[in-house]
């Protein structure tokens, strides 16, 4: 995979930030942070960034939901524990049916790893449009 582009790494670009503190339990024999903790990590401040936009989740029987499509992780540098993670995230485009939202997974002001996931909206299983609410929600957030 190729390193993602300089401006997808410019911290300032992004509009949501969430802490993440690292645990010992997150550490592998070579003693960093393992790969899919970090992963569980970018997984939580999805949802997180999904919630600080409004972007809940119906869960009544056939409710609208988002299901993640496809998702790609890069891991660009170790991580350590006990130091605390940022995850900043930013929707970086909208579909007629889909989102997508870039994460990057920060370390002592290092990147330690990016995130793009593709979010589809649905409702009854079904793939259905975004909806002005929802692109009203996803629009301050964009990266910048």
């Amino acid at each position: 995979m190729a390193r993602p582009t300089p401006e997808l790494l410019d911290p300032a670009r992004y509009r949501h930030r969430i802490e993440i503190t690292s645990r010992f339990a997150d550490l592998d024999p070579n003693d960093h942070i393992n790969n899919v903790a970090m992963a569980a990590m970018i997984e939580d401040a999805r949802v997180r960034f999904a919630m600080g936009a409004g972007l809940k989740p119906d869960r009544s029987p056939g409710g609208r939901r988002f299901v993640v499509a496809a998702i790609e992780i890069n891991y660009l540098a170790q991580a350590h524990f006990p130091d605390p993670l940022v995850c900043l995230a930013a929707p970086v485009a909208t579909g007629r049916t889909s989102w997508t939202l870039h994460q990057l997974l920060m370390q002592n002001d290092r990147a330690v790893a990016t995130a793009r996931s593709v979010m589809v909206v649905t409702v009854d299983d079904q793939p259905v449009p975004l909806g002005a609410d929802m692109l009203a929600a996803l629009a301050p957030w964009m990266l910048q």
